[in-house]
């Protein structure tokens, strides 16, 4: 318990605004179409249950406009042991988001002695989207995806947001970014009950490979560069993450499986 503060509670965020305010992070303030701003944006991220739990993965390109701003941003990050979440929008905030998620759960942890139950993480990041609201305002969108394993349920689960703070869970798969219509196309085509990880794993690859066919800000697979999507696995056991070597395989089968072997 925090004893030399005002703030005795379990929020990290909270924390900051009531005790150390010069820390908390300040919204941005610019007016909307400022040509002197150009922010990066994170596309494309998508999660989907399989048999063990779910799998969420997103690519790893950032784009100012028409240009590249990095090609291996991280938009996938492990918030607990059992927990990740996967970021589009602006990438500033949004990675700032993410960590700052990653470091509440693990005070909550800290400060009550066990974690907080799954829907719980989704609420908190619920709250988090809604605090970016402002700024939201002014264009800087943040929209996550949340899935993690369900341990009472023994099950894996996953949330979509709006930029209000709104959450709506999805039953089976959901993907968003400016490539995630093409994304979502492809699950549905592939998904079904009771995937195994190889099968999940190779769905995911593929829906991001046909977002970057489709949508010139998802980055598609460099093995050329070895980049490589992020694609982790939440089930009773944890997260894992899948190998690069592993994805590259996968990569080159949907290619070879192709008419002529090659990338649309």
């Amino acid at each position: 318990m925090n004893v030399l503060g005002k703030y005795q509670g379990a929020s990290f965020t909270e924390l900051l605004a009531s005790d150390y305010a010069h820390l908390h992070p300040e919204p941005a303030r610019f007016a909307p179409g400022d040509p002197r701003i150009t922010v990066p944006e994170g596309t494309t991220v998508l999660a989907l249950k399989y048999a063990d739990g779910v799998v969420i993965a997103g690519d790893r390109l950032a784009t100012e406009g028409h240009r590249v701003a990095s090609r291996d941003v991280q938009k996938v990050y492990a918030t607990d042991q059992y927990s990740v979440i996967a970021i589009a929008g602006a990438a500033g905030p949004a990675i700032e988001m993410a960590r700052l998620m990653r470091i509440e759960l693990e005070h909550y942890e800290k400060i009550e002695g066990e974690a907080l139950e799954l829907d719980g993480k989704a609420n908190k990041l619920s709250q988090m989207i809604r605090a970016n609201l402002p700024a939201a305002m002014q264009g800087l969108v943040v929209v996550p995806l949340f899935a993690g394993y369900d341990r009472r349920r023994k099950l894996g689960r996953l949330w979509k947001f709006d930029v209000t703070g709104g959450r709506y869970e999805e039953t089976d798969f959901e993907a968003t970014g400016s490539g995630g219509l093409y994304a979502r196309e492809s699950i549905k085509k592939a998904h079904r009950g009771g995937l195994t990880r190889e099968e999940a794993l190779r769905i995911a690859v593929a829906a991001l490979v046909d977002a970057a066919d489709e949508d010139r800000a998802t980055g598609g697979i460099d093995v050329l560069r070895g980049i490589f999507p992020i694609v982790n696995f939440c089930s009773e056991r944890g997260v894992d993450r899948a190998a690069d070597a592993e994805i590259e395989q996968v990569y080159r089968q949907i290619l070879a499986s192709r008419p002529g072997g090659v990338q649309g």
